[in-house]
């Protein structure tokens, strides 16, 4: 499909509980607005439209989405916004087929981490894995959050493999909240009433999405003083416990048949000082997962590996609530940087998971798991 001119890239379809949020990056100031069986959602702050944002984001009901399998854009271009009788262009609409997730089996993944603004490479993984049904963008995606046009990176990879047909999971990473654009990544990311934790459904899969912040402790030099993570962890551990409390309606909840959680960093593992953080709670976090909501498995980067981490393996020193794939990788390849990312077909009480690059396939393996009692 050919993208529209005020677009950056096409939109990106976001999973967040029981919505879709549809992001795009913009290339001027626009009234934007998602149409979906003649229902219009909007981009607003309290009933006032947002023009000005550079990449605008607008929340839908998943079910109104995946019944429709469609959605059409409305741009109105502003000319001059006004008190009164703000002057904008005739609007404009484009429409985009949508591709939810349907079937329970062959259920194709890829996951994209640690690509620290590499666009080419990283799409070119995706695109040798074959056809998808979600993308995972998992952290660390741009190297930091210096400016919009760095945040934008992401939505950039996710158009070239999605074209903003199939639904794409968004998890920050470390790096992400390095910047001066860090404090906005609330407004262009996807967020659960400004949390960049939370629960999703897409389908038959039910995901958590686990945000662990930086990597260091908050006093540590290189921050300046810029983060409070420890005090974020201690909120998402409480948000933990109430999807636990709700798990009905979460992972209980009626056609639920995979449970996966993804989290940039994999955090049952204990890694060297300085990076030995929250021990405790991580340990925590751990038990919470594996007593309460036995996770399938856990989908993770941050460590530039390729790597199938079993129960009681020599990365699971917290306790895992499961199998721990980490998928991301980059390497020289002729003087050039090569990306390994990770592909993941759900089928029947497992999963086939193969690293490859945009050349090649290095290793596919089988990996089971446990239906939930």
């Amino acid at each position: 499909m050919e993208l529209f001119e005020g677009f950056v890239c096409h939109p990106t379809v976001c999973p967040v509980g029981r919505n879709y949020s549809i992001i795009v990056p913009t290339r001027y100031e626009m009234a934007l607005s998602v149409l979906i069986d003649g229902e219009e959602y909007f981009n607003h702050s309290n009933g006032i439209v947002l023009t000005s944002c550079e990449i605008q984001k607008i929340a839908v009901p998943s079910e109104a989405l995946d019944r429709a399998k469609q959605y059409t854009l409305r741009v109105r271009k502003v000319i001059k916004r006004e008190p009164y009788f703000t002057q904008t262009e005739e609007p404009i609409e484009i429409t985009y087929a949508f591709r939810p997730i349907e079937k329970t089996e062959d259920i194709r993944i890829y996951q994209i981490a640690d690509s620290h603004g590499f666009i080419t490479e990283t799409t070119g993984a995706a695109e040798q894995f074959g056809s998808l049904d979600l993308l995972i963008l998992n952290g660390d995606i741009a190297d930091s959050s210096e400016d919009v046009a760095s945040i934008t990176t992401t939505y950039r990879i996710a158009s070239v493999v999605t074209a903003g047909e199939i639904p794409c999971i968004i998890s920050r990473g470390n790096h992400d909240l390095r910047g001066s654009a860090a404090e906005h990544l609330a407004e262009y990311m996807p967020d659960r009433c400004g949390k960049s934790y939370y629960s999703f459904r897409v389908g038959c899969i039910w995901g958590l999405l686990v945000d662990c912040g930086e990597d260091k402790n908050d006093c540590h030099a290189e921050y300046g003083h810029m983060v409070c993570c420890h005090t974020f962890r201690r909120e998402e551990t409480a948000y933990i416990k109430q999807v636990i409390a709700d798990r009905e309606h979460e992972y209980e909840a009626e056609g639920v048949r995979y449970r996966l959680v993804i989290s940039h960093v994999p955090f049952a593992t204990t890694f060297h000082e300085p990076f030995d953080i929250e021990q405790e709670r991580f340990t925590e976090w751990c038990r919470l997962l594996k007593a309460e909501v036995e996770p399938q498995l856990m989908l993770c980067g941050h460590t530039h590996e390729q790597v199938i981490s079993p129960i009681g393996g020599k990365m699971d020193h917290k306790g895992q609530p499961c199998t721990v794939l980490i998928g991301s990788e980059m390497h020289k390849r002729d003087q050039n940087i090569n990306y390994a990312g990770m592909g993941i077909t759900l089928k029947n009480g497992c999963a086939e998971v193969v690293f490859n690059t945009m050349f090649d396939t290095k290793e596919t393996k089988i990996v089971s798991f446990c239906e939930k009692k």
